[in-house]
């Protein structure tokens, strides 16, 4: 197995071998991420593919100041929101100057299956879905979100408590679909 500098330099040099490995090696974690921004498998496929042919193009500007992996999941993130944020102006987002989270019950996740936590995520609608991502799962503040995305804070806030609504709901009209059949999911 080739060491990341060595990856690192043989696609900096175009190295069909080396972008391969390096491809298998990161491929399956990003397609998780990709999945969670996009609304369909094909979508997160294209993500995945334009993420990757951007790596592989500026990879020698990587300067190892950070993991490989780190840099390339920077890449696939901002990759995923500009395939977003070409999208969300079709749909209107509220700006809400205080947004009062409620603190809820929590809803248990272990009766579910990843792929179905990955469809309940995708289906959120585009503005609430990303804004989710990028604050529950990738730990950026509502400011960073604003900015990224081109949004206020407030309406950042806001998407992100419809978005945890939303997942609430779902979760638990699954919980109960299967608390009602008696079935298990593991």
């Amino acid at each position: 197995m080739q060491s990341e500098k060595e990856l690192v330099e043989g696609c900096a040099k175009g190295e069909r071998s080396a972008q391969k490995a390096l491809y298998d090696r990161y491929c399956r974690k990003m397609m998780v991420m990709c999945q969670r921004y996009a609304k369909s498998t094909q979508e997160a496929e294209d993500i995945l593919q334009e993420g990757f042919i951007k790596v592989f193009a500026s990879i020698k500007s990587f300067r190892g100041e950070s993991q490989l992996s780190t840099w390339i999941t920077r890449i696939i993130i901002n990759t995923a929101l500009n395939t977003q944020r070409q999208k969300l102006y079709l749909f209107p987002m509220v700006d809400v100057a205080h947004v009062s989270i409620r603190e809820e019950e929590e809803v248990s996740l272990s009766s579910f299956h990843f792929s179905e936590l990955i469809a309940i995520v995708q289906a959120l609608p585009d503005g609430c879905r990303v804004v989710f991502n990028l604050f529950a799962i990738e730990g950026f503040s509502h400011k960073e979100i604003a900015e990224m995305v081109g949004i206020s804070e407030g309406t950042s806030k806001s998407q992100y408590s419809r978005a945890k609504s939303l997942l609430r709901s779902k979760l638990e009209a699954g919980e109960k679909k299967y608390e009602k059949f008696g079935e298990s999911k593991i």
